[in-house]
Protein backbone atom coordinates (compact mmCIF):
# COMPACT_ATOMS: atom_id res chain seq x y z
CA UNK A 1 0.00 0.00 0.00
CA UNK A 2 1.40 3.48 -1.02
CA UNK A 3 -0.33 6.14 0.58
CA UNK A 4 0.21 9.22 -1.87
CA UNK A 5 -2.96 11.73 -1.12
CA UNK A 6 -0.85 14.16 0.59
CA UNK A 7 -0.89 17.88 -1.00
CA UNK A 8 3.13 17.93 0.44
CA UNK A 9 2.68 21.30 1.60
CA UNK A 10 6.61 21.49 3.41
CA UNK A 11 7.64 20.23 -0.45
CA UNK A 12 5.86 22.94 -2.45
CA UNK A 13 7.23 25.65 0.47
CA UNK A 14 11.06 24.84 -1.15
CA UNK A 15 9.64 25.24 -4.66
CA UNK A 16 7.20 27.41 -5.36
CA UNK A 17 5.32 24.34 -7.34
CA UNK A 18 2.06 23.27 -7.02
CA UNK A 19 2.92 20.10 -7.47
CA UNK A 20 2.54 17.31 -4.58
CA UNK A 21 6.23 15.67 -3.97
CA UNK A 22 4.70 12.43 -5.42
CA UNK A 23 4.27 13.68 -8.57
CA UNK A 24 7.37 15.56 -8.83
CA UNK A 25 9.63 14.72 -11.93
CA UNK A 26 12.27 12.23 -11.50
CA UNK A 27 14.91 11.14 -14.35
CA UNK A 28 11.92 10.58 -16.51
CA UNK A 29 8.87 9.62 -14.40
CA UNK A 30 7.41 10.90 -10.90
CA UNK A 31 8.81 10.11 -7.73
CA UNK A 32 5.28 8.15 -7.32
CA UNK A 33 6.77 6.01 -10.29
CA UNK A 34 9.39 4.88 -9.46
CA UNK A 35 8.29 3.95 -5.75
CA UNK A 36 5.54 2.12 -7.00
CA UNK A 37 7.75 0.29 -9.55
CA UNK A 38 10.39 -1.32 -7.04
CA UNK A 39 7.20 -2.66 -5.64
CA UNK A 40 5.68 -4.08 -8.55
CA UNK A 41 9.14 -5.58 -9.51
CA UNK A 42 8.83 -8.01 -6.35
CA UNK A 43 7.17 -11.47 -7.10
CA UNK A 44 5.94 -11.83 -3.53
CA UNK A 45 3.61 -8.51 -3.81
CA UNK A 46 0.51 -9.76 -4.91
CA UNK A 47 -0.94 -6.41 -5.47
CA UNK A 48 -0.24 -2.88 -5.06
CA UNK A 49 -2.87 -0.31 -3.65
CA UNK A 50 -2.04 3.67 -4.43
CA UNK A 51 -3.95 5.66 -2.34
CA UNK A 52 -4.92 8.75 -3.65
CA UNK A 53 -7.17 12.44 -3.01
CA UNK A 54 -10.34 11.81 -4.63
CA UNK A 55 -9.69 15.09 -7.10
CA UNK A 56 -6.36 13.51 -8.58
CA UNK A 57 -6.05 13.76 -12.26
CA UNK A 58 -2.17 12.55 -12.50
CA UNK A 59 -2.79 8.88 -11.78
CA UNK A 60 -4.68 7.46 -14.94
CA UNK A 61 -1.64 9.04 -17.48
CA UNK A 62 0.54 7.08 -14.56
CA UNK A 63 -1.56 3.78 -14.38
CA UNK A 64 -1.37 3.74 -18.04
CA UNK A 65 2.30 3.65 -18.07
CA UNK A 66 2.94 1.53 -15.45
CA UNK A 67 0.61 -0.89 -16.95
CA UNK A 68 0.61 -3.45 -14.66
CA UNK A 69 -2.64 -6.25 -13.49
CA UNK A 70 -1.44 -6.45 -10.49
CA UNK A 71 -2.03 -2.16 -10.05
CA UNK A 72 -4.87 -0.75 -7.78
CA UNK A 73 -6.16 2.67 -6.72
CA UNK A 74 -8.40 3.73 -3.44
CA UNK A 75 -9.50 7.15 -2.24
CA UNK A 76 -7.19 8.72 0.53
CA UNK A 77 -8.07 10.87 3.72
CA UNK A 78 -7.08 13.86 5.43
CA UNK A 79 -4.11 12.24 7.14
CA UNK A 80 -1.83 9.58 5.86
CA UNK A 81 -3.59 7.34 8.94
CA UNK A 82 -6.81 7.99 7.18
CA UNK A 83 -5.36 6.95 3.75
CA UNK A 84 -3.76 3.53 5.36
CA UNK A 85 -7.16 2.97 6.95
CA UNK A 86 -9.10 3.57 3.39
CA UNK A 87 -6.82 1.29 2.00
CA UNK A 88 -7.23 -1.58 4.17
CA UNK A 89 -11.15 -1.39 3.45
CA UNK A 90 -10.77 -1.37 -0.04
CA UNK A 91 -8.94 -4.73 0.73
CA UNK A 92 -11.00 -5.87 3.06
CA UNK A 93 -12.96 -8.59 0.43
CA UNK A 94 -9.21 -9.84 -1.31
CA UNK A 95 -7.49 -9.69 2.16
CA UNK A 96 -7.13 -12.43 4.76
CA UNK A 97 -6.73 -11.62 8.43
CA UNK A 98 -2.94 -13.12 8.74
CA UNK A 99 -2.01 -11.37 5.06
CA UNK A 100 0.64 -9.34 5.21
CA UNK A 101 0.42 -5.68 4.72
CA UNK A 102 3.34 -3.37 3.56
CA UNK A 103 2.86 0.38 3.44
CA UNK A 104 5.79 2.10 2.01
CA UNK A 105 6.10 6.06 1.66
CA UNK A 106 5.31 7.55 -1.66
CA UNK A 107 7.88 9.79 -1.63
CA UNK A 108 10.43 7.26 -1.30
CA UNK A 109 11.89 6.15 -4.54
CA UNK A 110 15.39 4.47 -3.64
CA UNK A 111 14.15 1.37 -1.83
CA UNK A 112 15.80 -1.41 -2.85
CA UNK A 113 15.04 -4.71 -3.68
CA UNK A 114 17.58 -6.12 -1.18
CA UNK A 115 16.08 -4.44 1.95
CA UNK A 116 12.81 -6.10 0.42
CA UNK A 117 14.05 -8.91 0.78
CA UNK A 118 15.26 -8.77 3.75
CA UNK A 119 11.95 -7.61 5.48
CA UNK A 120 10.22 -11.03 3.69
CA UNK A 121 13.21 -13.09 5.46
CA UNK A 122 12.50 -11.04 8.72
CA UNK A 123 8.91 -12.32 8.17
CA UNK A 124 9.63 -15.97 6.74
CA UNK A 125 11.74 -15.59 10.79
CA UNK A 126 8.46 -15.49 12.06
CA UNK A 127 8.64 -11.70 13.26
CA UNK A 128 4.78 -10.26 14.15
CA UNK A 129 5.56 -7.37 11.93
CA UNK A 130 8.95 -5.51 10.41
CA UNK A 131 10.03 -2.32 9.79
CA UNK A 132 12.99 -1.10 7.87
CA UNK A 133 15.50 1.65 9.88
CA UNK A 134 18.46 2.43 9.97
CA UNK A 135 20.58 2.99 13.40
CA UNK A 136 21.46 6.53 14.53
CA UNK A 137 24.91 7.64 14.04
CA UNK A 138 24.91 11.33 14.72
CA UNK A 139 24.89 13.14 18.42
CA UNK A 140 21.52 13.84 18.50
CA UNK A 141 20.63 17.33 20.54
CA UNK A 142 17.09 17.79 22.18
CA UNK A 143 16.76 21.94 22.35
CA UNK A 144 13.97 23.48 24.16
CA UNK A 145 14.06 27.32 24.53
CA UNK A 146 16.81 28.12 26.63
CA UNK A 147 18.43 24.42 27.25
CA UNK A 148 20.26 22.55 25.02
CA UNK A 149 20.30 18.53 26.21
CA UNK A 150 22.57 15.73 24.33
CA UNK A 151 20.77 12.54 24.14
CA UNK A 152 22.14 9.30 24.16
CA UNK A 153 21.70 7.43 20.92
CA UNK A 154 22.45 3.75 21.89
CA UNK A 155 19.55 1.86 20.67
CA UNK A 156 17.97 5.03 18.72
CA UNK A 157 16.96 3.89 15.03
CA UNK A 158 15.31 6.32 12.00
CA UNK A 159 12.15 4.32 10.97
CA UNK A 160 12.02 4.12 7.03
CA UNK A 161 9.63 2.29 4.88
CA UNK A 162 8.25 -0.11 4.05
CA UNK A 163 6.62 -1.58 7.00
CA UNK A 164 4.74 -4.78 7.52
CA UNK A 165 2.09 -6.20 9.33
CA UNK A 166 -1.00 -8.38 9.65
CA UNK A 167 -3.42 -7.19 7.61
CA UNK A 168 -6.33 -7.96 10.62
CA UNK A 169 -3.95 -6.44 13.16
CA UNK A 170 -2.76 -3.56 11.59
CA UNK A 171 -6.75 -2.80 10.50
CA UNK A 172 -7.51 -3.03 14.11
CA UNK A 173 -4.74 -0.87 15.41
CA UNK A 174 -5.28 1.90 13.37
CA UNK A 175 -9.08 1.85 13.84
CA UNK A 176 -8.17 2.08 17.55
CA UNK A 177 -6.02 5.09 17.73
CA UNK A 178 -8.28 6.83 15.53
CA UNK A 179 -11.24 5.91 18.17
CA UNK A 180 -8.87 7.15 20.50
CA UNK A 181 -8.26 10.23 18.69
CA UNK A 182 -4.60 9.48 18.16
CA UNK A 183 -2.64 10.74 15.57
CA UNK A 184 0.06 8.28 15.07
CA UNK A 185 3.64 9.02 13.02
CA UNK A 186 3.65 5.71 11.53
CA UNK A 187 1.78 1.71 10.98
CA UNK A 188 4.43 1.12 13.89
CA UNK A 189 3.37 3.29 16.55
CA UNK A 190 -0.14 1.91 16.14
CA UNK A 191 1.22 -1.41 16.72
CA UNK A 192 2.92 -0.76 19.62
CA UNK A 193 -0.05 0.71 21.24
CA UNK A 194 -1.48 -2.84 21.17
CA UNK A 195 1.51 -3.95 22.44
CA UNK A 196 3.25 -5.57 18.81
CA UNK A 197 7.06 -5.04 18.45
CA UNK A 198 8.25 -5.49 15.08
CA UNK A 199 11.46 -6.97 14.08
CA UNK A 200 13.76 -3.59 13.53
CA UNK A 201 15.61 -4.32 9.67
CA UNK A 202 18.74 -2.27 8.59
CA UNK A 203 17.54 -0.57 5.28
CA UNK A 204 19.67 1.65 3.55
CA UNK A 205 20.64 5.28 4.30
CA UNK A 206 19.92 5.60 0.36
CA UNK A 207 16.39 4.95 1.08
CA UNK A 208 15.69 8.78 1.76
CA UNK A 209 12.52 10.64 1.93
CA UNK A 210 11.64 13.64 -1.13
CA UNK A 211 10.66 16.40 1.46
CA UNK A 212 12.34 19.33 -0.16
CA UNK A 213 13.65 20.96 -3.66
CA UNK A 214 16.84 19.64 -2.40
CA UNK A 215 15.74 15.74 -1.98
CA UNK A 216 15.17 15.43 -5.74
CA UNK A 217 18.73 15.79 -6.72
CA UNK A 218 20.06 13.44 -4.07
CA UNK A 219 17.35 10.47 -5.64
CA UNK A 220 18.45 11.32 -8.76
CA UNK A 221 22.00 10.45 -7.98
CA UNK A 222 21.22 7.44 -5.73
CA UNK A 223 19.18 6.31 -8.96
CA UNK A 224 21.81 6.71 -11.51
CA UNK A 225 24.03 4.67 -9.26
CA UNK A 226 21.65 1.72 -9.26
CA UNK A 227 21.26 1.58 -13.05
CA UNK A 228 22.70 1.38 -16.23
CA UNK A 229 18.89 2.57 -18.34
CA UNK A 230 19.37 6.60 -17.26
CA UNK A 231 23.51 6.85 -17.62
CA UNK A 232 22.22 8.84 -21.20
CA UNK A 233 21.01 11.34 -18.85
CA UNK A 234 24.88 12.35 -17.86
CA UNK A 235 25.30 13.34 -21.39
CA UNK A 236 25.63 16.98 -21.89
CA UNK A 237 22.09 18.28 -23.38
CA UNK A 238 21.24 21.74 -25.93
CA UNK A 239 18.50 23.30 -25.94
CA UNK A 240 17.32 26.69 -27.53
CA UNK A 241 13.85 28.97 -27.03
CA UNK A 242 12.68 31.99 -28.17
CA UNK A 243 9.94 34.41 -27.25
CA UNK A 244 8.28 37.70 -28.80
CA UNK A 245 5.72 40.00 -26.79
CA UNK A 246 3.66 43.53 -28.70
CA UNK A 247 3.72 46.45 -26.85
CA UNK A 248 0.45 47.21 -25.58
CA UNK A 249 -0.34 49.17 -22.43
CA UNK A 250 1.19 49.39 -19.10
CA UNK A 251 3.82 51.72 -17.50
CA UNK A 252 6.74 48.72 -16.97
CA UNK A 253 8.09 45.49 -18.72
CA UNK A 254 9.11 42.37 -16.57
CA UNK A 255 12.45 41.06 -18.26
CA UNK A 256 14.21 38.02 -16.39
CA UNK A 257 12.04 38.40 -13.00
CA UNK A 258 12.72 42.56 -12.54
CA UNK A 259 10.30 45.28 -13.08
CA UNK A 260 11.40 47.82 -15.53
CA UNK A 261 10.08 51.40 -15.91
CA UNK A 262 8.75 52.17 -19.37
CA UNK A 263 6.24 54.11 -21.33
CA UNK A 264 4.57 50.86 -21.91
CA UNK A 265 4.05 47.40 -21.00
CA UNK A 266 3.20 43.89 -23.03
CA UNK A 267 0.00 41.91 -24.26
CA UNK A 268 0.44 38.77 -22.35
CA UNK A 269 -1.61 35.92 -20.43
CA UNK A 270 0.93 35.89 -17.56
CA UNK A 271 3.27 38.78 -16.80
CA UNK A 272 4.81 38.92 -20.83
CA UNK A 273 8.62 38.34 -19.00
CA UNK A 274 10.25 37.08 -22.86
CA UNK A 275 13.72 35.86 -20.85
CA UNK A 276 12.31 33.86 -18.73
CA UNK A 277 9.53 32.46 -21.10
CA UNK A 278 12.72 31.84 -23.68
CA UNK A 279 14.50 30.54 -21.09
CA UNK A 280 12.18 28.11 -19.73
CA UNK A 281 11.70 27.25 -23.27
CA UNK A 282 15.27 26.02 -23.96
CA UNK A 283 15.66 24.35 -20.56
CA UNK A 284 12.33 21.81 -21.82
CA UNK A 285 14.03 21.54 -25.11
CA UNK A 286 17.64 20.22 -23.45
CA UNK A 287 15.59 18.08 -20.87
CA UNK A 288 13.07 16.86 -23.98
CA UNK A 289 10.43 18.09 -22.64
CA UNK A 290 8.43 20.23 -24.59
CA UNK A 291 7.73 23.92 -24.45
CA UNK A 292 6.38 26.30 -21.74
CA UNK A 293 2.90 26.45 -23.26
CA UNK A 294 2.48 22.43 -22.80
CA UNK A 295 3.23 22.90 -19.17
CA UNK A 296 1.59 26.41 -18.11
CA UNK A 297 -0.73 27.08 -20.77
CA UNK A 298 -2.68 30.09 -21.39
CA UNK A 299 -6.02 28.84 -21.09
CA UNK A 300 -5.29 28.19 -17.45
CA UNK A 301 -7.10 31.12 -15.55
CA UNK A 302 -4.51 30.58 -12.54
CA UNK A 303 -1.51 31.54 -14.75
CA UNK A 304 -3.58 35.08 -15.56
CA UNK A 305 -1.03 37.77 -14.85
CA UNK A 306 1.61 35.09 -12.96
CA UNK A 307 4.99 36.25 -12.22
CA UNK A 308 6.90 33.69 -14.71
CA UNK A 309 9.33 33.31 -12.01
CA UNK A 310 7.23 30.54 -10.90
CA UNK A 311 7.30 29.09 -14.18
CA UNK A 312 11.41 29.59 -14.46
CA UNK A 313 11.58 27.55 -10.60
CA UNK A 314 9.27 25.06 -11.63
CA UNK A 315 11.81 23.99 -14.68
CA UNK A 316 14.38 24.48 -12.98
CA UNK A 317 13.04 21.58 -10.45
CA UNK A 318 12.60 19.29 -13.54
CA UNK A 319 16.30 19.91 -14.41
CA UNK A 320 17.40 18.37 -11.03
CA UNK A 321 15.12 15.82 -11.42
CA UNK A 322 16.79 15.01 -14.15
CA UNK A 323 20.21 15.06 -12.76
CA UNK A 324 20.76 17.83 -14.12
CA UNK A 325 22.21 21.36 -14.00
CA UNK A 326 22.81 24.81 -15.73
CA UNK A 327 26.73 24.64 -17.16
CA UNK A 328 25.74 28.07 -18.88
CA UNK A 329 22.64 29.95 -20.45
CA UNK A 330 23.91 32.89 -23.03
CA UNK A 331 20.49 35.32 -23.55
CA UNK A 332 19.69 37.74 -26.14
CA UNK A 333 17.08 40.75 -25.47
CA UNK A 334 15.56 42.05 -29.00
CA UNK A 335 14.21 45.30 -28.67
CA UNK A 336 14.75 49.08 -29.23
CA UNK A 337 14.12 49.88 -26.19
CA UNK A 338 13.73 49.99 -23.26
CA UNK A 339 17.86 49.86 -22.31
CA UNK A 340 18.49 46.79 -20.24
CA UNK A 341 22.17 48.13 -19.42
CA UNK A 342 21.64 49.64 -16.10
CA UNK A 343 19.47 46.41 -14.97
CA UNK A 344 21.66 43.27 -16.39
CA UNK A 345 23.18 42.32 -12.81
CA UNK A 346 19.71 42.40 -11.26
CA UNK A 347 18.83 40.13 -13.92
CA UNK A 348 20.98 37.62 -13.86
CA UNK A 349 21.04 37.42 -10.31
CA UNK A 350 17.61 36.90 -10.06
CA UNK A 351 17.87 34.05 -12.85
CA UNK A 352 20.84 32.89 -10.94
CA UNK A 353 19.06 32.42 -7.71
CA UNK A 354 15.90 30.35 -9.42
CA UNK A 355 18.26 28.62 -11.14
CA UNK A 356 20.17 27.57 -7.91
CA UNK A 357 23.14 28.75 -9.74
CA UNK A 358 26.57 31.00 -9.80
CA UNK A 359 26.21 34.31 -11.64
CA UNK A 360 29.01 33.60 -14.17
CA UNK A 361 26.67 30.90 -15.86
CA UNK A 362 24.34 33.31 -17.14
CA UNK A 363 24.93 35.86 -19.08
CA UNK A 364 22.62 38.56 -20.79
CA UNK A 365 23.21 40.98 -23.88
CA UNK A 366 20.98 42.98 -25.86
CA UNK A 367 20.24 44.00 -29.35
CA UNK A 368 18.12 45.95 -31.95
CA UNK A 369 17.46 44.91 -35.14
CA UNK A 370 18.79 48.91 -36.49
CA UNK A 371 15.26 49.64 -37.18
CA UNK A 372 13.86 47.04 -39.08
CA UNK A 373 10.88 44.69 -38.68
CA UNK A 374 8.39 45.08 -36.12
CA UNK A 375 10.61 45.40 -33.42
CA UNK A 376 12.58 48.12 -35.20
CA UNK A 377 9.01 50.09 -35.48
CA UNK A 378 8.84 49.51 -31.81
CA UNK A 379 5.82 47.17 -31.57
CA UNK A 380 7.58 44.74 -29.51
CA UNK A 381 10.42 42.68 -28.09
CA UNK A 382 11.80 39.19 -27.87
CA UNK A 383 14.60 36.95 -26.36
CA UNK A 384 16.63 34.34 -27.94
CA UNK A 385 18.41 32.13 -25.22
CA UNK A 386 20.80 29.52 -25.49
CA UNK A 387 21.18 27.04 -23.28
CA UNK A 388 23.66 23.96 -21.97
CA UNK A 389 22.81 21.29 -19.38
CA UNK A 390 25.30 18.72 -17.92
Amino acid sequence: MVPAAGSSERFSSTTDSLTPKQYAPLLGASVLEWSLRRLLAQNRIHAVVAVLASDDARWPSIASRLANPRLQSAVGGASRQLSVQNGLEHLVNQATPNDWVLVHDAARPCVTSDELQALFAALDAGAAGAVLATPIIDTVKRHRGATLETLDRQGLWRALTPQVFEFAALRHALDQATRSAVLVGDEAQAMERMGIVPAMVQGSPFNIKVTSFEDLAVASKILQMGTDAISETLAMRIGQGFDVHAFGAGDHIMLAGIRIQYARGVVAHSDGDVVIHALCDALLGALGQGDIGQHFPDSEQRYRGADSRIFLRAVALRMRAAGLELVNADITVLAEAPRIAAHRDAMVAALAADLGTIITRINIKATTTERLGFIGRGEGLAALVVVLLG
